[in-house]
């Protein structure tokens, strides 16, 4: 059975300034979503899932997804701030989405496979979309999860403070946990993040997690019992975010699950601020020119 590629497209854009899911990238106008299903599709992927808001379906299925028809098997899911979770009568009121692990809760109905999470702004490169697939399709099982795990130097912004999750393994490289930090960045030379009024300074090569996950399908109910704890002890904070990290940790603790950390030297790039897009659009160009896409990542010839 082949792997899902579950795209988490549902972001606000608070810092971006914009629908970045939609934004422009590639040479013939590609967003960073399809260099991710490309990459999917060349690695062994058979269905992509999209999370997203209602409101941008029309003009995200124009812009993204119409093209993928009759190249791999396309779905989408709705996150939406009272989204239907069995269990929970009613959500509370709130104006901002309820985080990643939502997201992929909201998606539990049209996954019954091993599958694979990227962030729909977030490129994560060849290399680590098919070691994932690798993953899923040979080592993956109820109790045998995995993440792609990047080096901070590669996962940073020049434009502003990035959130990542810092994962500790054991020799064997298994995780051993995943920490969200915020506000990380690089100041001359050091890389750092504020905790309690005081720089933490983190080493170069740290392994991050950049939200490039693999789990065995078994995951979706154990998330949705979670979920409905953290509504009920969370019901008047509106900043309260249920993270896809809470749910990994948890297993762990529980040792309900192995995750293999698959370690990925690659670049990362991505569109956290508007003054990023530069950067990426000049990667992206470098790799088609490279010859590591063809000139038009859709034409017939190609996947």
């Amino acid at each position: 059975m082949k792997p899902t590629l579950l795209v988490l497209a549902a972001g606000m854009g608070s810092r971006y300034g914009g629908l970045k899911q939609l934004d422009e990238v590639g040479p013939n106008g590609e967003t960073i979503i399809d260099y991710s299903v490309y990459d999917a599709i060349r690695a062994g992927f058979g269905k992509v899932v999209f999370v997203i808001r209602k409101n941008i379906e029309e003009a995200f299925k124009e812009k993204v997804s119409d093209k993928f028809e009759g190249k791999i098997e396309v779905a989408f899911a709705f996150q939406e701030m009272d989204a239907k979770i069995e269990g929970i009568e009613k959500m509370p009121e709130r104006a901002k989405p309820w985080g990643t692990g939502h997201a992929v809760l909201v998606a539990q109905d049209l996954v019954n496979e091993p599958f694979a999470i990227v962030n729909a702004d977030d490129y994560y490169g060849i290399e680590a979309l098919q070691k994932v697939a690798d993953f899923l399709i040979n080592d993956c099982n109820e109790k045998h999860y995995s993440m792609v795990g990047f080096q901070l130097k590669n996962t940073i912004s020049e434009n502003g403070s990035v959130s990542r999750g810092v994962c500790s393994a054991d020799e064997n490289h298994y995780l051993s946990t995943v920490t969200e930090r915020t506000s990380i960045r690089r100041i001359g030379d050091v890389i750092c993040y504020e905790e309690g009024g005081k720089k933490i300074f983190l080493e170069d090569d740290t392994v991050v997690s950049m939200n490039l996950w693999g789990f065995h399908h078994n995951v979706f109910e154990h998330t949705r019992q979670m979920f409905i704890d953290f509504v009920k002890n969370n019901p008047d904070d509106p900043k309260a975010e249920f993270y896809i990290p809470l749910v990994a940790n948890d297993l762990l603790e529980k040792e309900a699950i192995k995750l293999k950390v698959l370690t990925s030297t690659e670049k990362w790039y991505g569109v956290t601020y508007k003054e990023d897009k530069d950067d990426v659009v000049t990667a992206m160009k470098s790799l088609h020119d490279g010859g590591k896409y063809p000139k038009a990542l859709w034409n017939k010839e190609t996947v």
